[in-house]
């Protein structure tokens, strides 16, 4: 059980230290002054918006991370 915790305690704290690069990452790219975007606004012009909902989903995994260690730490300690 402690395993499982420590595990997930990890997982959440780099995960949530990853968002801030993640989103200047797909903030650059979304700016309009990299060659990303340019080719992004070629193809289809839903494309940029959808780049900029990664960090959303990014985040709702690292929730669904915790939630994962919670469950799994009360169904080890027979609550669930």
């Amino acid at each position: 059980m402690i395993n499982r915790l420590i595990g997930g305690f990890v997982g959440v704290l780099v995960g949530v230290s990853l968002i801030s690069p993640i989103a200047t990452e797909v903030a650059k790219c979304g700016s309009g002054s990299s060659p990303c975007y340019t080719n992004l606004s070629a193809t289809s012009s839903w494309a940029p918006t959808i780049i900029n909902l990664v960090p959303g989903f990014f985040a709702l995994g690292i929730l669904g991370i915790g939630i994962a260690v919670c469950y799994g730490a009360l169904q080890d300690a027979g609550v669930v």
